[in-house]
């Protein structure tokens, strides 16, 4: 009846196609906050990360591990992201934590210090925050004053009541 004609033709399965390259792609994934989606809490993610969509927590990685977060120009993430690997195309609100290395793309928005051991940013991205670099992933749980006997930056919380002169430049006088 039905199918009798097709059920006798069998389609050769090619080996290839089914059987993974190498046993390196088994412990790989790759996860997508779709656009349409958005997240109320944490994130704990290994290996790869795309948000198209929000989430409205924190997002960590293993940090011994070689993951990766994007963020596309559709996505956002309000809270502190801490991963080996990010790239950022869309809007963060919080610190980046990025222990190997940080890409901010061309519309970037980032609310929040970025600490990062290799940045490369493009024109037209933008940071409301700190660029504090962090040798070999390790960071220090103060907020950024003197680096190796060099001054904050400017603008920066120093800490102190008594303001210089230059400090005082730009502040209205009441």
């Amino acid at each position: 009846m039905f199918g009798e004609r097709d059920r006798d033709k069998k389609t050769p399965v090619s080996k290839e196609s089914t059987a993974p390259k190498d046993a390196s792609s088994l412990s790989k994934g790759a996860t997508l906050i779709a656009a349409n989606t958005r997240i109320e809490g944490d994130v704990h993610f290994l290996d790869q990360l795309l948000v198209n969509g929000e989430i409205n927590g924190n997002v960590c990685a293993e940090p011994d591990s070689d993951a990766g977060l994007t963020v596309s120009a559709k996505g956002s993430v309000n809270g502190e992201i801490r991963a080996p690997n990010v790239v950022i195309n869309g809007r963060v609100v919080g610190d980046i934590h990025a222990s190997k290395h940080v890409e901010l793309a061309a519309e970037a928005r980032v609310e929040g210090s970025v600490y990062y051991n290799l940045i490369e940013m493009v024109m037209g991205a933008r940071v409301d925050g700190s660029l504090v670099y962090t040798p070999n992933g390790e960071e220090s749980s103060k907020r950024p004053t003197a680096v190796a006997g060099k001054e904050p930056p400017m603008g920066a919380d120093r800490g102190s009541d008594d303001e210089s002169p230059s400090a005082k430049v730009g502040k209205s006088q009441a």
